[in-house]
């Protein structure tokens, strides 16, 4: 059977991909940075997952505000890396998983979740990021890749406790599929920051750190988080930590933090970064 082993919280920052893009990871500015991912890169190649369902937001690449998805999940073989403005990011098409894909599709929606089936979608920074910072750059991703895009950009979006009983509701899914496949689930986004306003650029370490904290051992008190706690404490982007419940519902109740990393700053935003294993 298919089987989620582990979870990948992390930043999505697009900064992070143009450096990594122009070459400029060890410049003084950002090696501090890319040298947090260096442990989770040998760690992502010790695991060596099949698949990897990986959650994060659209930034008006793949959808607008003609058509505001809460949860759509991608069903196609593939998906080419989108033109966010200034031409696609030089990474490889992401390769999916569509039988895969729409098991989980099948599941979720009959346990009452309204998913939104997407066939033809591109992806841009908020998922190629992730892959860059765990895998560098190879010429093919190493794994399938199962885009998840949540809508945390216009309000209103899905509360943290929606989110992570859509992992458990993802978790009962993977684990009722009929063919051993290693799965590894990503959240990205967050963590604190503000785009715009009198509080742009704000940071939070004391909130992020609870959060962080609370990932492994209390993630039912962070599903109970109002919208307005994650604004007033982590800024109007902070909304995107949301994401990381889903990630945390699709795993264990009990399970181990392999590794933390925490960085101020990644252009304006607090770069956040963990990785839970499955106990058993």
């Amino acid at each position: 059977m298919a089987d989620i082993i582990a979870g990948v919280a992390t930043s999505h920052v697009p900064a992070i991909g143009a450096a990594i893009d122009l070459g400029k990871t060890q410049e003084p500015y950002w090696a501090p940075l890319f040298k947090g991912y260096e442990a989770s890169k040998k760690w992502i190649a010790e695991v060596q997952p099949d698949v990897i369902i990986l959650v994060y937001n659209d930034h008006a690449s793949a959808f607008s505000l003609e058509v505001i998805p809460t949860f759509a999940l991608g069903c196609a073989a593939e998906f080419p890396p989108a033109d966010e403005g200034w031409g696609p990011r030089p990474v490889p098409v992401v390769k999916g998983n569509p039988e895969l894909a729409w098991h989980i599709a099948q599941s979720v929606i009959l346990d009452e979740f309204d998913l939104t089936i997407v066939n033809n979608m591109t992806v841009d920074h908020g998922l190629t990021v992730p892959l860059s910072l765990m895998f560098g750059q190879p010429k093919e991703w190493p794994c399938q890749v199962i885009p998840l895009a949540v809508n945390v950009v216009q309000y209103p979006p899905p509360t943290g406790n929606r989110c992570y009983n859509l992992g458990k509701a993802i978790r009962k899914a993977v684990a009722s599929f009929d063919k051993d496949l290693k799965v590894v689930i990503f959240g990205t986004g967050g963590m604190s920051h503000q785009l715009q306003g009198p509080r742009a650029g704000l940071i939070n370490r004391e909130f992020d750190t609870r959060f962080l904290d609370n990932l492994t051992k209390d993630p039912q008190a962070l599903a109970k988080l109002p919208h307005i706690d994650y604004v007033r404490e982590a800024g109007s982007e902070g909304i995107e930590m949301v994401m990381w419940l889903i990630m945390r519902g699709a795993l264990d109740d009990d399970v181990r933090e392999t590794y933390r990393f925490y960085h101020v700053p990644g252009s304006n935003t607090a770069v956040g970064h963990i990785i839970l294993e499955n106990k058993r």
